[in-house]
């Protein structure tokens, strides 16, 4: 029971911790200073923990990376709209 309470706390904090970044790209209009490489590595990293999560049935698992996924994805897309819309 402590350790779901303790997993749980990490995938909240870990999935929400993108949010600051998102809030702050979509306030500013630039997430230039944001690196491609880290999040494509995140990207890859997200999915795979994903298919990892929903192979083993764990919700806690799975639900905190398809949520992480959706925000990196978010802050990949704002990224290029930023980016061209600056050009």
């Amino acid at each position: 029971m402590l350790w779901s309470i303790v997993g749980t706390l990490a995938a909240i904090c870990t999935t929400i911790g993108y949010i600051p970044q998102i809030i702050r790209g979509i306030r500013t209009k630039n997430l230039n200073d944001v690196s491609p490489m880290m999040l494509t590595l995140l990207l890859v990293g997200c999915s795979l923990w994903l298919a990892y999560g929903i192979h083993l049935k764990d919700p806690i698992i799975a639900l905190a990376n398809g949520f992480t996924l959706s925000f990196v994805i978010t802050i990949l897309l704002l990224r290029a709209a930023y980016k061209k819309n600056n050009s």
